[in-house]
């Protein structure tokens, strides 16, 4: 299970963050580490102090340019999120997150990428809605910020006691356990079919663009928290190109 947990940092600006990162990971039993277009040199002096032993880590990280080459074989992202969103996302707590995982984690094509922003402005809204759900540590109120290496220690140690544990606990808001056969779709297969769904509601005038109103953010949590398989995003496909079709001849 530990091998299919990825852990994503977005714009990381200190060298030393990213060690201790890895210390953390390295210390949960955690390898998988992916860096978003970070805004320092990952192997310093500093990091490799900082990850105390686990700098093999940090050579092998892989550094890429956008979050949906960091996740696009995801079938599962969850975005670190410390405040509340206009628009409310399923939302997690590190315990609830790391009941899911061995759910979660059965199917054959199964990954789960657990995705953490920037040390001083977090994650954007785009970055978040490209998430299936947001987990949220519970800290206190008073002050709640915490160090990202320390975030991701708090979310890495749920995943190992998942792990140790070994049964799925009842999955939140009615998520039914995956059946080991089910492959669901990847976060690359879901980015191209809102591509596709916006494209088509915008030729069957159902959208306009200029004038939003959350339509496409609002759909994108739908199909998010529906969880579809590879089988289904095939119908769905099907369904907005006989859409596309059908509109262009009773264009003509």
């Amino acid at each position: 299970m530990l091998e299919r947990i990825r852990i994503v940092l977005i714009g990381t600006s200190h060298p030393g963050n990213i060690g201790a990162v890895a210390r953390a990971m390295h210390n949960m039993g955690l390898a998988d580490l992916r860096l978003v277009a970070p805004r320092c040199e990952v192997i310093t002096q500093e990091s490799i102090s900082r990850a105390s032993g686990a700098d093999h880590l940090l050579h092998s990280a892989q550094v890429v340019e956008t979050l949906e080459e960091a996740v696009a074989d995801a079938t599962l992202a969850v975005g670190a999120s410390a405040r509340s969103r206009t628009l409310p996302w399923p939302m997690l707590t590190p315990r609830e997150l790391g009941g899911r995982l061995s759910g979660e984690c059965r199917a054959d094509n199964a990954r789960v990428a657990l995705v953490f922003g920037r040390e001083d402005s977090g994650l954007t809204n785009a970055e978040l809605q490209r998430c299936h759900a947001h987990v949220h540590i519970p800290t206190n109120a008073e002050f709640s910020s915490l160090n990202l290496a320390a975030a991701v220690q708090v979310v890495a140690y749920e995943c190992r006691l998942a792990w140790l544990d070994g049964k799925p606990s009842a999955c939140p808001q009615n998520e039914a356990e995956l059946d080991t056969e089910t492959e669901l779709a990847t976060h690359e297969e879901l980015e191209r079919y809102f591509e596709h769904l916006e494209r088509t509601l915008i030729a069957i005038d159902f959208h306009d663009p200029a004038k939003p109103r959350q339509l496409m953010a609002r759909l994108r949590r739908l199909y998010l928290r529906a969880r579809v398989e590879k089988m289904e995003m095939g119908i769905l496909r099907g369904v907005l190109t006989a859409t596309e079709k059908a509109a262009a001849d009773k264009a003509r």
